[in-house]
């Protein structure tokens, strides 16, 4: 015997998805750590960026980034289709605000790789969201790894090294922050957040807050 269907308002709906907010400066290896996060843990969603600027090499339209031309990108900016947006080394990036909708209504979590400025407008928009700040392990170290891109020139290089500087600044506006010394232990610790488990990561910790302090003096 078949049981009855339950009336709409009894029906259990899905819990709402929490929204990740994953930024780091350029170097950090934020991209490496996300898609073995994304590998990790098959259940989270990643939202796919909207940008301006040309393809990389190896990058794939829709999975990594839609790729489109100023004038779209400032027609749906003037309609309020994004999360947030913003332009970075003169390019245009913004969130899709009903992808991002969609996925956590349907009770998925959604991890947002962008940089600290579009993670402000997050904060602002979705206060409810978990922000986290990937660092390097040292300002020595995250010059190594710009350097051996050999995809830019020394005026790009040292362009982003000063944006790197900037961008650190601003570590402490998030709520946890992870030290990308070594991959695996990295990838661990966002796991951990993920999961509910990264209170000693939180950018209130005095301890996590003097490891910090240290790579930027350094």
């Amino acid at each position: 015997m078949s049981l009855p269907e339950l009336p709409q308002t009894e029906r259990h709906a899905p819990e709402t998805g929490t929204l990740f907010v994953l930024s780091a400066p350029s170097g950090a290896g934020k991209t490496t750590l996300v898609k073995a996060l994304m590998a990790r843990d098959p259940a989270l969603c990643f939202s796919v960026s909207f940008t301006t600027r040309k393809p990389r090499p190896g990058e794939v339209p829709e999975r990594d980034y839609f790729f489109v031309d100023e004038a779209r990108f400032e027609a749906m900016a003037a309609a309020g289709e994004f999360l947030e947006h913003a332009r970075v080394f003169g390019n245009l990036y913004g969130t899709s605000r009903a992808q991002i909708e969609a996925i956590l209504a349907s009770g998925h979590n959604v991890l947002l790789e962008i940089d600290w400025q579009g993670a402000q407008q997050i904060r602002r928009n979705a206060p409810h969201c978990c922000s986290i700040f990937i660092m390097p392990p040292s300002t020595a170290e995250l010059e190594r790894r710009l350097r051996n891109r050999a995809t830019d020139s020394e005026d790009v290089i040292r362009q982003r090294l000063s944006q790197a500087f900037d961008d650190m600044a601003h570590w402490h506006e998030f709520d946890y922050v992870v030290i990308n010394t070594d991959q695996r232990q990295a990838s661990d610790d966002l796991n951990a957040i993920i999961a509910g488990h990264g209170q000693h990561l939180s950018t209130k910790s005095p301890e996590r807050a003097a490891a910090v302090r240290a790579i930027l003096a350094g």
